[in-house]
C-alpha cells in the first residue's frame, strides 16, 4: 500500500495513486494515437493494445488501501472513460484520438459498443468485486486473453471456425495463455492468498469457449460474466 509505504493517510495515498491511474490510461491513449499518426500502426492493433492496457489497471490495486472508502477511487478513471465514450461515440470527429485507438473501422459509434462495455465490466470489477478472485480473473482474461487473441489470430490464424463469428485455433490457443499466464500473475500480485492455479486453469479454460462463440464486441460482457460464474462453481 502507497499510504504504508509513504507514511501518510490511507486517504491521501489513495487519491495519488488514483492520480497515477489516469496518467496512465490517458498516456496509453496519447502514445496508441501517436503510433497510429505517426508511424501508421494499424487501427485494430492500436484498438487492442489499448484494450490489454486497460485492463493491466489493475496492476495499480495493491496500492490500494483497503481502510478507507477512498478505495473505490480505482474506477473513477473508467467512469470518467464511460462519460467520455458516450460523447464520443455520438459526437467525436474521425481525428478524434479515442476513434483512432479504440475502434477497428474509424467509425465512432463502435465506441458504444465493445469499449463502452470494457468500461462497464471494470467498474463492477473496482466495486462489487473490489480485489476478489472473480474480479481480478475477469479483468485477466478480459483484458490480456480476449486482446492477444485477434491479434494473433488475424495474423497467424490458418485453422478457422465460426460459431457466431469467425474465429482460429490459433486466436482461441493464444485466449487461453494469454488469459491462463495474465491471471496467475495479477492475482499472485494483488491477493496472493486466493492462489490457485487449478482454478484458474478451469476458468481460463472455460473464458476460451465463451471467446470462441460469442458475437463479435458482446464478448466483452459475456466473457467477464461466464468467469465471475465459473469461480462461483470451481
Amino acid at each position: 500500500m502507497l499510504s504504508t509505504t509513504l507514511g501518510i493517510s490511507p486517504s491521501v495515498g489513495n487519491l495519488i495513486v488514483t492520480v497515477l491511474t489516469f496518467i496512465y490510461v490517458f498516456g496509453l491513449v496519447a502514445l496508441m494515437n501517436f503510433c497510429v499518426t505517426r508511424f501508421g500502426l494499424p487501427q485494430d492493433i492500436s484498438r487492442k493494445i489499448t484494450h490489454i492496457g486497460a485492463g493491466s489497471i489493475i496492476i495499480f490495486l495493491p496500492l490500494y488501501s483497503d481502510l478507507h472508502w477512498s478505495k473505490y477511487l480505482n474506477i473513477l478513471i473508467m467512469f470518467v472513460w464511460l462519460i467520455l465514450l458516450v460523447q464520443k461515440g455520438f459526437f467525436a470527429e474521425p481525428n478524434d484520438e479515442a476513434v483512432k485507438t479504440m475502434t477497428r473501422t474509424g467509425d465512432r459509434g463502435e465506441l458504444l459498443k465493445g469499449p463502452l462495455y470494457f468500461v462497464v465490466v471494470a467498474i463492477i470489477c473496482g466495486t462489487l468485486f473490489y480485489k476478489t478472485f472473480p474480479g481480478i480473473v475477469a479483468m485477466a482474461c478480459l483484458g490480456w486473453g480476449d486482446g492477444f487473441a485477434p491479434i494473433i489470430g488475424s495474423r497467424y490464424g490458418r485453422w478457422k471456425y465460426e460459431i457466431f463469428s469467425n474465429k482460429t485455433v490459433e486466436g482461441s490457443l493464444a485466449m487461453f495463455i494469454f488469459a491462463f499466464a495474465a491471471s496467475i500473475f495479477f492475482v499472485w500480485l494483488i491477493i496472493p492468498s486466493n492462489f490457485n492455479i487449478s482454478r484458474i486453469f478451469i476458468v481460463a479454460l472455460v473464458a476460451v469457449l465463451v471467446e470462441g462463440c460469442s458475437p463479435k464486441e458482446i464478448d466483452n460482457l459475456l466473457i467477464p460474466a461466464t468467469v465471475i460464474a465459473t469461480t462461483s462453481l470451481v
